[in-house]
């Protein structure tokens, strides 16, 4: 039998505010969510272009690593954070045809971009899409199987706040499952990386989706997110159990993963 399609609920109230960072620069965290809001406005129509740009096409072999140790059953019931061009969430489809997956992105442009592709790929089921804030996700208690994020977690504006929420839409024995730039473990490796980083992807920005300043932003934002071990205890602060990390292409990226129990 085919899972019912979500329906978008709000939590009762906003979540707390407080000081974060915004890539270099020190800001509320109000602040930060209308500016990362504002960041992927412009960026929406060239992020894939830009993301096999930025990692030569290196990301389409994390996320499938992604995919591979989430292990997808049809039946189950997605939520995937941040993911509105579709990306993450076709993969768990093709995987698990009879899946459900709830796209939630905080910016309705990349959602668009992630419709059209849907449309233009002929995939007229098991996706919804709904606009929503990481921090406070417009869902109820215990709906999900799964809360898949990539690429993502590093621009919610409260991280530790971000983790509870995707704790509470978590059914028990349900599983979150992170992508994200990390930090490098090899020296070698890290000086290269750095020059890479703040040099050539901000140029590449500028070149390809006409915005510096954003690419700009997004290499400051992956230096200040949080290191492996540092992640994964705010993980298990959250509630999560059974918590645990891969590191992918030396620390460049990691994969973390926790249960609801």
């Amino acid at each position: 039998m085919s899972p019912r399609p979500f329906e978008p609920h709000r939590p009762d109230g906003p979540p707390d505010r407080q000081e974060t960072w915004f890539g270099f620069e020190r800001v509320s965290a109000t602040r930060k969510t209308e500016l990362v809001r504002g960041v992927f406005d412009s960026v929406a129509g060239k992020y894939d272009l830009m993301n096999d740009l930025m990692s030569g096409g290196i990301h389409r072999l994390w996320k499938s690593s992604m995919i591979d140790w989430l292990a997808p059953r049809p039946g189950q019931q997605f939520i995937d954070v941040g993911g509105g061009t579709g990306d993450i969430a076709f993969r768990i489809l093709d995987r698990a045809p009879g899946a459900h997956v709830t796209v939630c992105d905080l910016t309705p442009a990349m959602l668009a971009v992630g419709r059209d592709r849907a449309i233009d790929q002929g995939r007229l089921g098991g996706l919804s899409w709904v606009s929503g804030n990481a921090e406070s996700l417009p869902a109820p208690d215990m709906r999900f199987d799964a809360y898949t994020i990539a690429f993502c977690l590093r621009n919610v504006g409260d991280l530790e706040q971000g983790l509870r929420d995707a704790y509470r839409v978590l059914r028990p024995g349900g599983r979150f499952l992170c992508l994200e730039f990390s930090h490098v473990a090899l020296p070698a490796l890290a000086k290269l990386y750095d020059l890479y980083s703040f040099k050539v992807l901000p140029w590449l920005g500028s070149k390809v989706a006409g915005d510096r300043h954003s690419y700009q932003y997004l290499v400051e934002s992956i230096r200040r997110f949080p290191a492996q071990d540092a992640l994964a205890g705010a993980m298990t602060a959250a509630g999560f159990q059974q918590v645990k990390y891969r590191n992918l292409t030396g620390g460049i990226a990691a994969l973390h993963s926790g249960w609801r129990i």
